[in-house]
C-alpha cells in the first residue's frame, strides 16, 4: 500500500500499547545493497510523511513484552 500525503484528509493506521502510549503504522520502499526493492513496515510515536491508512494484508500487530514497541507479524 503506498503512503499517503499528509495533507490529505485520511485516517492513520494506530495501535496503543500496554502502556497506553500511540504508535501510528508507516512503510516505504528501500532499496537494497544488491538493487533488489523490498517494502518495509514501522511503527513510529508521530505520523510522518509515509503513514499508512490500514494494516497491510496478511500481517497482524504483536507487542514485545519486554519494550512494549508494536511489532509487525506475518499471519
Amino acid at each position: 500500500m503506498p503512503a499517503l500525503p499528509l495533507n490529505k484528509s485520511y485516517m492513520a493506521y494506530s495501535v496503543t500499547n500496554s502502556k497506553g502510549q500511540a504508535y501510528f503504522l508507516h512503510g516505504k520502499m528501500v532499496t537494497l545493497r544488491g538493487g533488489r526493492k523490498q517494502q518495509i513496515y514501522y511503527f513510529a510515536r508521530t505520523e510522518k510523511a509515509d503513514v499508512m491508512e490500514s494494516l497491510p494484508t496478511g500481517y497482524k500487530v504483536t507487542e514485545n513484552k519486554r519494550t512494549g514497541l508494536p511489532m509487525l507479524k506475518k499471519a
